[in-house]
């Protein structure tokens, strides 16, 4: 941290701990005016990710997909390294970890694929450093052929927090919902699981206190959380001490099952995007933490603008208490996304969609958060030729987005495209291919407008007629971090 003052360190080292580790540099000599200087934005030099267990099933086979997008200003040194996590189920779970890597990624810019199969695969806690950590993205995706949750299903590995909500979960006999847990750090992590149904808070028996061992991962069924069963449940998961990543793994006995990622922070406005333009089903779940009622006014942004389908104006949310409705076959044939607005802005909800595709009998599911916003960069990794698609959209203004193709992991040469996205609509994007791709390749997506754009990335793929898909909202990829510029202070030194 060449010129960096003292009196930053303890500032800099919270700012590592959240999402990164950004240097920090004092301005050129002469500013010294008395006014604040611009925040800079900078690479984070440190970037922790975690993948939750794959399957439980003998026939799951997962591939990983790793990809650091090229970043300026990053240095020259650095590694990054995805290695097992411990599950407390194990009768080793008390040892260290096995310090073999499961993946090491190869120079940014080029995605590195790693394989497993089976019931057996761990979770995983990973670690870049220098120019691997700007932006890197990891992509678990699991394709299981037959039992509960048959279908592919696939998850972005995330970084620890300490609060997660994930309306759309479920209690009920055909559904199994597991919520993984796994913890980075050296410390164990205590953490809360608090279920709300139809009429509110359930009675929970063990949900309270969950310990996580250090660097392990802990899978919680929340059936055996409960005696109630409920087709909708609203799972809260707050860590009382230390960090953790958490993911819901849903898995039906009919409709195959996905991972469940957690819904962007309460609030008075959400866009749940890139809902599949043949889905055959769509079934939004909302849940408001505060005890005040609250109307959401529900909008489909298609291709033409924002609609509202009839019948389904409006969703009330008791406070509270989760509400669902069944919202049909939404799309009808184009892409769409759904904007949600609360009639009061002051009682904030959080919100999922599980989508179906496929005839009775035939149907496969999956599930689509209320997501955050791309930010300066989104990054989705494990994109294929085929079977790919790329939903963006501006709920608010007209937005120009940049799109760029990495090469593939077995060659290939990147390619770029620009995109506008009309006010208010969704758009199915064209993805450019990189020119020769062999093997998966990786998107980036950068705003070229200051209005807020919304993606997801669908995966497809078809199983004795049956169609596998999995669905990932692409949010801020965190590789930027804006730090204060600031003066050196030598009289911090004689306090």
């Amino acid at each position: 941290m060449n010129r960096t003052t003292l009196s930053l360190i303890a500032g800099a080292t919270a700012l590592a701990a959240v999402t990164g580790f950004a240097a920090v540099s004092a301005p050129d000599a002469g500013t010294t005016d008395g006014t604040a200087a611009a925040s800079a934005r900078l690479p984070v030099e440190r970037t922790t990710l975690l993948c939750p267990r794959p399957s439980g099933s003998d026939l799951a086979e997962t591939t990983y997909t790793s990809f650091t997008p090229l970043t300026k200003g990053t240095e020259d040194t650095g590694k990054a390294v995805l290695r097992p996590a411990a599950e407390k189920t194990d009768e080793k779970a008390d040892e260290k970890p096995d310090e073999k890597a499961v993946l090491e990624p190869g120079d940014p810019g080029k995605p590195v694929t790693g394989d497993t199969t089976g019931a057996d695969a761990p979770a995983l806690v990973g670690t870049a450093e220098g120019r691997f950590a700007p932006g890197w993205t990891v992509q678990q995706t699991t394709e299981v052929t037959a039992g509960t949750g048959r279908g592919l299903q696939g998850v972005a590995c995330t970084a620890a927090d300490t609060e997660f909500w994930f309306p759309g979960a479920s209690t009920d006999p055909d559904r199994t919902d597991y919520v993984h847990l796994t913890n980075p750090d050296d410390s164990a992590a205590v953490v809360d699981i608090e279920l709300y149904g139809e009429d509110g808070a359930l009675k929970t028996v063990v949900g309270e206190g969950i310990t996580v061992p250090p660097h392990s991962s802990e899978p919680v069924l929340l059936s055996t959380l409960t005696e109630e069963k409920q087709t909708d449940v609203t799972a809260h998961v707050v860590v009382r001490s230390g960090r953790v990543g958490a993911a819901v793994q849903a898995l039906d006995a009919e409709v195959g099952g996905d991972w469940l990622p957690a819904s962007a922070d309460p609030s008075g406005t959400l866009v749940l995007p890139g809902i599949p333009k043949d889905a055959t089903a769509v079934r939004l779940v909302a849940f408001t933490p505060r005890d005040a009622d609250v109307d959401l006014k529900v909008r489909l942004a298609s291709p033409s603008g924002l609609i509202t389908p009839a019948g389904n104006e409006t969703l009330h949310v008791k406070g509270g208490m989760t509400s669902a409705a069944d919202l049909g076959d939404l799309t009808r044939g184009e892409a769409g996304s759904l904007v949600l607005t609360a009639s009061d802005s002051t009682v904030p909800v959080v919100a999922a969609v599980r989508v179906l595709r496929g005839d009775a009998g035939e149907q496969e599911s999956a599930f689509i958060p209320a997501a955050r916003p791309v930010g300066p960069r989104a990054t989705s990794a494990g994109n294929t030729a085929e079977g790919t698609t790329l939903s963006v959209t501006a709920p608010e203004g007209t937005a120009t987005v940049k799109v760029t193709a990495s090469a593939g992991t077995e060659g290939g040469t990147p390619a770029s495209k620009t995109y506008t996205i009309k006010s208010g609509t969704t758009q199915d994007i064209e993805v450019p291919v990189p020119a020769g791709a062999k093997g998966t390749y990786a998107l980036t997506l950068e705003p070229r407008s200051g209005t807020p754009v919304y993606a997801s990335r669908t995966l497809g793929t078809t199983s004795d007629g049956v169609p596998f898909f999995t669905v990932q909202p692409l949010p801020d990829d965190r590789g930027m971090v804006a730090v204060p510029e600031s003066e050196e202070d030598l009289s911090v030194l004689q306090r």
